[in-house]
């Protein structure tokens, strides 16, 4: 699908945003006189029709608990939900379903491994490898892993463009675990990952790459990768909150302890002791989220279905377009100008609150972020308490971005 937007004939989108949008409910609730121009998919991505009926499905049709049950209805959940893992292995190009563990999110998958393997693993002087563009879920839980291990933690800095500087002289042989983000979630940097990688492969060191940014955006292959670990949101790509996924190295996963104990992730019990499940399983206690692992895998079957490269080219020519708009607005600073990057742009307006800002914007029906993002080292350094920012996804379209310069200009002369 092609669909041409600017009177010069010279300006094109690899998909048609607004037939994509009408496989959304909440943008075919809307109207021309009651718009919705949503640019915050960084923080949550809307949700399809496919994957709203996948979820309604079960509880209609098949609700039931998973694994432990023989009559039909549990037989069918279980293997929706199983399969549901065979689809997300499969979309990130892992060559084992048993390495998937379904999560509650990518917070919860990195505090997986920071605990399960960080408390078993890391000793006193050995050292904890992170950039400062982190996430608070890429940072927070590697501090409580160091004050609980007396590990040290260490930083690759950014440059003022928003991209990482000399990432090779922060190895060092004491480097125990390297835990990147793999898209930047403020300047919308697309950090070199395999690179890093292969240098921490050099010192030993173990990888987990934050992919809550970039697995919605951009084909992953988790064989070509070579991480150790990686973890990724299902609310971000489509599906539903309260699920997500860590994709972890087979043999480092049997090796861990459990994160989370209860029912499921045992094999056996008594008063006194208890042995563990096998992976994935292990790391699943409790009743799982059924219904949201079957809403993730029918995420993953429309994602799919439009192709991840034809979306990556489609955020691409949309954050193009936009840093044109907004690098003509005087009034505008925009943040970070990294060359590898994917649909996210952060800026503030002079004399505006970015706070300010995105209520104003709401006025016009222009959704955006305000605030430090969970990213506030970051603002630290860029010298701001907050940004505005504005994230793009398959949905978007040119026209968003124009509403977005218009409602910033409106603003304007709303303040003024």
């Amino acid at each position: 699908m092609t669909v041409t937007l600017d009177p010069s004939n010279t300006r094109t989108l690899p998909l048609d945003g607004a037939y994509i949008r009408n496989n959304f409910p909440i943008f075919r609730n809307r109207s021309s006189k009651n718009p919705f121009t949503y640019l915050d998919s960084a923080a949550t991505s809307q949700t399809p029709q496919q994957v709203v009926d996948a979820v309604e499905t079960y509880y209609n049709h098949y609700n039931a608990n998973v694994h432990r049950s023989i009559y039909a209805a549990g037989e069918e959940a279980t293997e929706a939900y199983e399969s549901a893992r065979d689809k997300v292995s499969n979309f990130i190009g892992a060559d084992d379903s048993h390495a998937i563990v379904f999560t509650r999110g990518a917070t919860e998958a990195i505090n997986l491994v920071a605990y399960a393997w960080g408390r078993n693993n890391l000793r006193e002087g050995d050292e904890i490898l992170l950039t400062e563009m982190e996430h608070h879920s890429n940072l927070v839980p590697w501090q409580l892993a160091a004050r609980q291990t007396g590990a040290k933690l260490k930083f690759i800095p950014f440059s003022e463009d928003g991209t990482l500087e000399n990432s090779e002289a922060s190895f060092t042989e004491k480097t125990k675990i390297v835990s990147v983000i793999h898209q930047s979630n403020v300047f919308g940097t697309i950090n070199p990952v395999n690179e890093i990688i292969n240098l921490a492969k050099s010192v030993g060191a173990v990888t987990l790459i934050d992919a809550a940014q970039s697995v919605p955006h951009l084909h992953m292959d988790m064989t070509s990768l070579d991480c150790d670990f990686l973890a990724f949101s299902g609310h971000k790509m489509l599906g539903p909150t309260g699920v997500g996924v860590l994709c972890g190295r087979t043999e480092l996963l049997e090796q861990m302890e459990p994160f989370l104990a209860g029912g499921e992730m045992i094999r056996t019990v008594s008063l006194e002791t208890s042995t563990w499940n096998d992976v994935p399983w292990k790391f699943e206690a409790g009743t799982p989220n059924i219904a949201q692992a079957i809403g993730l895998g029918a995420a993953v079957d429309y994602l799919s279905g439009i192709g991840m490269e034809t979306i990556h080219r489609h955020e691409a020519a949309l954050i193009k377009y936009t840093l044109e708009r907004l690098e003509g607005m005087d009034e505008v600073t925009v943040y970070g100008n990294p060359p590898e990057r994917g649909g996210v742009v952060v800026f503030n307006v002079e004399g505006v609150h970015p706070h300010d800002l995105s209520q104003l914007l709401d006025r016009d029906g222009v959704a955006i972020r305000a605030g430090h993002h969970c990213a506030q080292p970051i603002m630290e350094k860029l010298g701001v308490s907050a940004t505005a920012r504005a994230s793009f996804y398959l949905y978007n379209d040119f026209e968003d971005v124009n509403r977005l310069t218009e409602a910033i200009t409106s603003s304007l002369k709303f303040i003024t």
